[in-house]
């Protein structure tokens, strides 16, 4: 702070110290105070001054009473300085007040906004200032400073005098260069390198390809997280005894880097033993739950398979109506076998019911938006799984930036309060894509969306799409909750201009709208419906095409009915590496309209981790269509080739009008195909987002709908297609990149072959 004012404090103590020796002859007198007058009051109103005098009018001016209103007026922090004496039988309080903050201006600091640093503080514009207030704040904005790994930040306060006793408050901050993690270094592993060590936490050791990362610094939270990620890991790895003995971080010399070193006591490795089930409830048998318990006897014991056994048991239970149920588990450690016999206790809990559900921290999400995620309601038995499910229900909205539902006390002991603390992030978009593919060439998009609508739930989206093949223009709106059920409603509007002359020889373009809804059947079963209507135009078609294209130019009105069924067992749907997902939708076309059709399409995918970083996935899917009595359009076809045929140019397999003249693709009623891909490291380091992947690919398509004349050369083998090939995809800070390059090893001659492919992605 500035010479003056934060001297003044030691200044003022001189001057009590003087006051105090004055007193001493009045006081010995025992004067009888008559009056109290107050000096050098500006601001500060009289009575308010008088409020913190132990004394008054007729008392005796007393060492102890007057040393008590000293301490009183100072400790307000109203005053920089106070004086009190007696004048004869008047009491003279003499204040100084402290000056008020004009502005408060922070200088140098390049790394963290103003308004980040102006939430940390506790002293405001307008505020008195004092300097114990401002010590709190320097120790505030060095603490916030280290958070985010500068340690070796200064921060300087001064002032900056004004007229009728205000100031400037100046922060002079000097921020420093970030402090990395030289090192991570362990004592005590034998089972674990360090190297494999690290790649299990969340602190990273500084290295130059880190520049765009946050994990490389030092942060006390964070090396407190990396002991919980350490001990799980090694849990799960049947270290039973495992702990962290300590976690140390040392500055290096130049004060730049820390040194961080784990000191660890490993223990021994364990296997599961005997596994039991005791039920200590009346007409529930254990036995009866084997299926649902994953530990294995002899499998090394892992942490991870007893909670999910738990968390099982428990949804079983609760399914069966027992309400009160709670499962323990009971470790039996046998250090000479080194093995542990597990038994899951089924006890009767406490009946407790949910009283009350309250949800804070939503500032426009209304409250009937979170507590409809929730699987337990006012007046239920609580039940910890269900709360745990729907915690995690409210998350997956995407809505929050935290979530945490904790039960608290009710009213009475067998009673229960959820809260729900929530924190609200933006859920408004405007995006701006850019990007390029083998397929589409250079494309961009333009679009705005509100995952929120108006606090309600509601998905409102307006999206443009160009690239060299096609242009499209759509709206959406999605009403999660229709009519207060689990029923999410939509509407879609469109318009599609896509080239498709290097492939068939004609242009298209759909104009039109659709109607969605979907509802669950089960927490993993899940149906949608839905209805389009469209416009669907072939134009631009030249004299040389097709004639089975050229027969189909002009416009048609489709009228079309679909479902589509999922059951999806998948640990993620963003990026699964684990479980399963099986889709079987249909299309009827012929409600009204020109076309008709029926068209069904069945896809699986399963996914199963080999190895940490090693994800094996396979994928089979095929597709039927009917016209019904009517020959079906080129446009409502299959096509196989591009991404779903790897090493395939798009619509670059199955039938093909090869007369004199023409080389289009027809597409196909009927196809198959399936897909095995591993992903695997590539030997960089993980955050880098960089993966491998090994892939086969098969597919074959038929069906074309055709009749051929004797002059006419149409090629519609139904032949196995097959390649094999590899690729390296990238997460980048700019978005997706992959690159693939395949060799198809079965083909026919006719066949468009496309072994590079390239995508990449944006988002601005």
């Amino acid at each position: 702070m500035g010479n003056a004012s934060l001297k003044s404090g030691r200044a003022g103590v001189a001057f009590l110290t003087l006051a105090l020796a004055a007193w001493t002859p009045a006081v010995l007198n025992a004067a009888v105070i008559e009056q109290i007058r107050i000096d050098n009051a500006q601001r500060i109103e009289r009575q308010t001054v008088l409020s913190y005098l132990s004394l008054g009018v007729g008392d005796e001016a007393s060492p102890e009473r007057l040393d008590q209103s000293l301490k009183a007026l100072f400790a307000s922090g109203l005053f920089n300085d106070v004086a009190l004496a007696m004048d004869n039988d008047t009491l003279v309080v003499t204040v100084t007040e402290n000056p008020i903050v004009n502005r408060l201006v922070f200088e140098g600091n390049d790394h963290l906004k103003t308004e980040d640093l102006e939430k940390e503080v506790q002293m405001k514009a307008r505020g008195v200032l004092t300097r114990a207030r401002v010590q709190s704040d320097v120790q505030r904005l060095l603490d916030l400073y280290q958070r985010n790994g500068r340690f070796g930040a200064v921060v300087t306060p001064k002032v900056v005098k004004l007229e009728q006793n205000r100031v400037d408050l100046v922060y002079e901050i000097k921020e420093g260069s970030r402090t990395g993690v030289q090192r991570i270094a362990f004592v005590g592993n034998k089972a674990f390198s360090d190297s494999e060590l690290r790649s299990q936490m969340a602190t990273r050791e500084t290295r130059w390809w880190r520049f765009l990362s946050a994990t490389d610094f030092y942060d006390p939270d964070r090396t407190g997280f990396d002991k919980e990620l350490l001990r799980r890991f090694y849990l799960g790895e049947g270290y039973a005894d495992f702990r962290v003995a300590s976690a140390t971080a040392e500055l290096t010399q130049d004060r730049e880097d820390f040194l961080v070193t784990f000191t660890m006591e490993e223990g021994e490795r364990y296997r599961f033993g005997p596994v039991k089930l005791e039920s200590q409830i009346k007409g529930l048998d254990g036995e009866s739950l084997r299926e649902f318990v994953t530990v294995r006897q002899g499998d090394w014991y892992d942490s991870r398979q007893v909670e999910d056994s738990i968390a099982k048991l428990s949804a079983a239970v609760g399914d069966r109506q027992y309400a009160f149920v709670r499962v323990e588990p009971r470790m039996d450690r046998n250090r000479e076998t080194r093995e542990i016999t597990m038994t899951f206790v089924l006890n009767e809990g406490p009946k407790v019911y949910v009283e009350r559900i309250d949800v804070a921290g939503n500032m426009r999400t209304m409250d009937k938006v979170v507590r409809r995620e929730m699987l337990l309601a006012e007046g239920d038995p609580f039940n910890l799984s269900l709360l745990k499910r729907s915690e995690q229900r409210v998350k997956d909205l995407g809505f929050f930036e935290t979530v945490n539902v904790t039960p608290a006390e009710g009213s009475q002991p067998d009673r229960t309060v959820l809260k729900t603390e929530i924190k609200e992030k933006s859920t408004g978009e405007l995006s701006i894509g850019a990007g390029y593919s083998t397929a589409d060439g250079i494309l961009g998009d333009f679009s705005i969306r509100e995952r929120n609508f108006l606090g309600r739930g509601q998905d409102a989206r307006l999206g443009v799409t160009a690239s060299g093949r096609t242009q499209s223009y759509d709206a959406s709106f999605t009403e999660p909750y229709f009519l207060e059920r689990d029923l999410a409603a939509g509407v879609d509007l469109f318009r599609v201009n896509r080239d498709n002359q290097d492939r068939s020889s004609y242009d298209e373009a759909s104009t039109g709208f659709g109607l969605r809804l979907g509802y669950p059947i089960t927490e993993s079963l899940r149906q949608k419906l839905s209805y389009t209507f469209s416009s669907d135009e072939i134009n631009n078609v030249p004299s040389d095409a097709s004639r089975f294209v050229r027969e189909q130019e002009g416009t048609t009105i489709s009228s079309i009915l679909g479902q589509e069924l999922s059951w999806d067992k998948r640990d993620s749907k963003l990026k699964p590496t684990d479980g399963y997902v099986v889709r079987l939708s249909t299309d009827v076309a012929g409600a009204g309209g020109d076309v008709q059709y029926l068209r069904s399409k069945l896809t699986g995918s399963w996914y199963y981790p080999i190895a940490p970083q090693w994800v094996f996935s396979l994928l089979g899917e095929g597709g039927w269509m009917d016209g019904l009595g009517q020959r079906t359009r080129i446009n409502d076809h299959f096509f196989l080739g591009g991404d779903n045929l790897r090493g395939f140019a798009f619509a670059g397999v199955g039938p093909r009008d090869l007369t004199a003249g023409a080389d289009d693709s027809l597409g196909g009623t009927r196809y198959v195909r399936s897909s095995a891909e591993l992903e695997l490291p590539i030997g960089l380091p993980e955050e880098l987002g960089f993966k491998g992947h090994v892939f086969t690919d098969m597919g074959t398509l038929g069906g074309a709908d055709v009749k051929a004349l004797p002059s006419e050369t149409f090629m519609a083998t139904e032949a196995l297609r097959a390649s094999v090939g590899f690729g390296v995809s990238w997460q980048s800070p700019l978005g997706p990149i992959r690159v693939d390059w395949a060799e198809p090893f079965q083909r026919e001659s006719y066949d468009k072959v496309e072994r590079f492919r390239f995508s990449f992605g944006t988002r601005l």
